[in-house]
């Protein structure tokens, strides 16, 4: 009776030790991911590019990473499991592991990025302090002109950043002949073209008589990531083009009076009037524009 009871309490100890064992004070392998979707629980870290393990208190998570806290910079809000330094990364005496700055996981280093270098790199909605490598909610309100906080692909209307209108207009509509947009927010990297406004309808030396001129005003920037800026002369602009209903694609720059075109902002920003000659009994012209690599925008001139 007396070995049947030790080898009940050999069992249940065994069983004791192997339930430690399985919680056990390490963090777990973090899966990599790009996406939430590509996460078999919690959501992605896109900064990072690993998947963060939800949790309610740091009762659910591994002594490594024991900060149930929402993340910084991320949209969602939900807590997850965080490290908070190397000697807790440690905790079973590897000297290994480091608490990552960006990822907030346990993780080899170098493993992962030291984190961003721009907005691509974060989450939808995110945007990229090149100087800290840190993804935070982009801003929502703003003020002045141009990208000024916005996000890539936002512009500053009023006090609201707000993105650039889409290409409705036959020039970007390919069941009518018009180019098929390539832009993408999220990869893309050029200029962006956020106004095209009606400056007059008329005669003017621009165009030969009897054509009359439609004039267009610009506005556009470039990312203040980037460590491009805008030409001091129109003769330089980077691919600008002008793409008619039909498809057609020509070359802005010469639409241009070198004496109507400016830059400000260091830069980062430019504006300018572009000239379209029409037949004197043409009472509307729709503009579609791009630079290389940057969005497609329409312009609508009525007489």
């Amino acid at each position: 009776m007396q070995l049947r009871k030790m080898m009940v309490m050999l069992a249940a100890l065994s069983s004791m030790s192997l339930a430690l064992t399985a919680c056990g004070d390490d963090a777990t392998t973090a899966e990599t991911c790009t996406s939430d979707t590509d996460c078999s629980s919690g959501f992605c870290n896109t900064a990072a590019g690993v998947c963060m393990d939800t949790c309610e208190s740091g009762s659910d998570c591994p002594d490594a990473e024991k900060n149930c806290a929402p993340l910084a910079g991320a949209t969602n809000t939900q807590k997850v499991c965080q490290c908070q330094t190397n000697q807790l990364c440690n905790s079973d005496d590897s000297t290994s592991l480091v608490c990552g700055t960006v990822s907030k996981r346990c993780e080899e280093p170098g493993s992962t990025p030291a984190g961003c270098t721009k907005d691509a790199d974060c989450g939808a909605g995110n945007t990229c302090n090149t100087t800290t490598g840190v993804c935070s909610p982009a801003a929502t309100t703003c003020s002045g002109e141009g990208q000024a906080t916005c996000a890539y692909g936002s512009y500053c209307s009023g006090t609201t950043c707000t993105a650039v209108p889409a290409p409705t207009c036959e020039n970007f509509d390919p069941t009518k002949g018009g180019k098929t947009p390539v832009w993408n927010a999220g990869t893309s990297t050029g200029p962006i073209i956020y106004s095209v406004t009606k400056v007059s309808v008329g005669t003017d030396s621009f165009c030969t008589s009897p054509l009359i001129t439609f004039k267009a005003q610009v506005k556009a920037y470039i990312d203040s990531d980037s460590s491009a800026t805008f030409p001091a002369q129109s003769s330089g602009l980077p691919g600008l083009l002008y793409v008619t209903v039909d498809g057609e694609e020509q070359s802005g720059i010469n639409l241009i009076r070198p004496s109507q075109y400016s830059t400000s902002n260091a830069g980062k920003t430019a504006q300018f009037t572009m000239n379209f000659c029409r037949p004197a009994d043409a009472t509307t012209l729709s503009i579609g524009l791009y630079f290389t690599g940057g969005n497609e925008i329409c312009g609508q001139i009525t007489k």
